[in-house]
């Protein structure tokens, strides 16, 4: 018998998969600097030499993938993406054991960038198109809002288990992610349907066919769009930080504190979880906040104080001599509060490019976007690692605000875009 689907059923299956997705994969996001280091044996430059080949396999499949979302269905590719991974965090725990050392890393790494290019833009626009489908008509901001929550509570739980699952062997959070990884995919494949967007076959003989035309889609309606183009841009020079302040934030405050607290990393992780639920429930009045509504304002603000936070992130390791309890309270108070401004963007982002993409591209377009933040973060990983290790972490984070600091200008060229774009929608109406 048919299901007749409704919103609160796709929401539903939207933050029920999320949720439970989310929770499998940060099970080892608190650890997994530490776990390539001590487990694995590389230096910090190493380790960000592993990550970055996750970058660049997300740039290398971007939009391969998006054939996949927009093609054979959203539904196939995410399903494609919990399998991927699932395959990736085994390899993750084999390698050590095998003795096949930062090779077998660079092949688990280069699977999950592959995965999680499954899973982006494919789950957006599944969303987006389902509440259109199902006469939806209250903001998307809201339920990108209540996604954001969920990721943030499912990853503070996370968070929280894979800390003390680490602190015990910090193998386990690898494995107990497998299997949570398991029942993400047995719950998408029950859960979730595709609407509002009629799949179609896609053959090996017309691959190449289809990438191109997934390509031409990007330039036309990612690239050529002046109001998207700046929010690409904005993904390249933010991802030259984002993926580097993430994975070295580890070694960077047990350095400042000066201990070996594995289970510190679980805690800090948890707690930016939870500061960014706050910043999603804030996403409300942030927007009345601002002129007209306009979320480019809120993400200019946002990328100004998020700089700011970074900067004073990156000075209390180069002045506080590497070691107490005081400096490295002042990184994790900054970090935090980084969290909650970032809870508050995310949303707000999330809504404002989808705005601005048509039904049929989303999922290209939003892959071009994924491709650009990986593209920044190939890049940043390995060249801040690199100076972090000559140096230190401190300095790399210093280097990594210069280009945080370039985003505020980029959403204030967008924002004015769509000004001027609504308004010639309205004189042509």
């Amino acid at each position: 018998m048919m299901v007749h689907e409704t919103p609160r059923r796709v929401i539903g299956a939207y933050l029920t998969s999320s949720a439970l997705f989310t929770l499998a994969t940060s099970l080892i996001w608190a650890t997994n600097t530490i776990f390539l280091m001590q487990v694995g044996g590389m230096t910090i430059f190493q380790v960000m030499l592993v990550n970055s080949t996750f970058s660049v396999a997300q740039a290398v499949f971007e939009v391969p993938t998006g054939v996949v979302a927009d093609t054979i269905g959203r539904k196939a590719s995410y399903l494609l993406a919990i399998g991927t991974i699932l395959v990736a965090t085994v390899l993750y725990v084999v390698t050590p054991v095998l003795g096949w050392g930062f090779w077998g890393f660079v092949g688990a790494s280069v699977l999950i960038g592959l995965g999680f290019t499954f899973q982006t833009g494919a789950v957006d626009a599944w969303l987006v198109d389902a509440l259109d489908h199902v006469g939806y008509t209250q903001t998307k901001e809201r339920v990108f809002a209540w996604g954001s929550m969920t990721f943030g509570a499912a990853m503070l739980v996370g968070s929280l288990l894979g800390g003390l699952l680490g602190q015990i062997n910090l193998s386990v959070p690898f494995i107990v992610r497998a299997g949570l990884l398991v029942a993400a995919f047995v719950v998408v494949a029950v859960l979730v349907t595709d609407l509002g967007f009629e799949p179609r076959p896609l053959k090996f003989s017309t691959f190449g066919e289809e990438s191109r035309k997934v390509f031409d889609a990007g330039v036309k309606y990612g690239w050529r769009d002046r109001v998207v183009r700046p929010l690409l841009f904005v993904s390249l020079v933010g991802g030259v930080f984002y993926m580097y302040g993430f994975y070295s934030w580890q070694p960077y405050v047990l350095g400042i504190l000066g201990r070996n607290a594995v289970w510190l990393l679980g805690v800090v992780q948890a707690g930016i979880s939870a500061t960014g639920i706050i910043g999603n429930a804030l996403v409300e009045p942030a927007m009345r906040l601002v002129k007209d509504r306009d979320p480019s304002r809120v993400l200019f603000w946002a990328a100004v104080t998020e700089t700011a936070l970074v900067i004073g992130i990156g000075l209390v390791g180069l002045t506080a001599g590497w070691h107490g309890v005081t400096p490295a309270a002042v990184a994790i108070g900054l970090w935090l509060a980084w969290g909650l401004v970032f809870g508050v963007a995310g949303p707000v982002r999330q809504a404002f490019i989808n705005a601005h993409i048509p039904s049929a591209q989303r999922a290209t377009v939003l892959s071009l976007d994924a491709f650009f933040g990986d593209a920044g973060g190939a890049r940043g990983q390995p060249a801040l690692g690199w100076v972090s290790g000559q140096t230190t972490i401190g300095l790399g984070w210093l280097i990594g605000s210069v280009f945080l600091g370039i985003t505020a200008p980029l959403y204030a060229m967008a924002g004015k875009a769509a000004r001027e774009k609504s308004a010639e929608q309205d004189v042509a109406g």
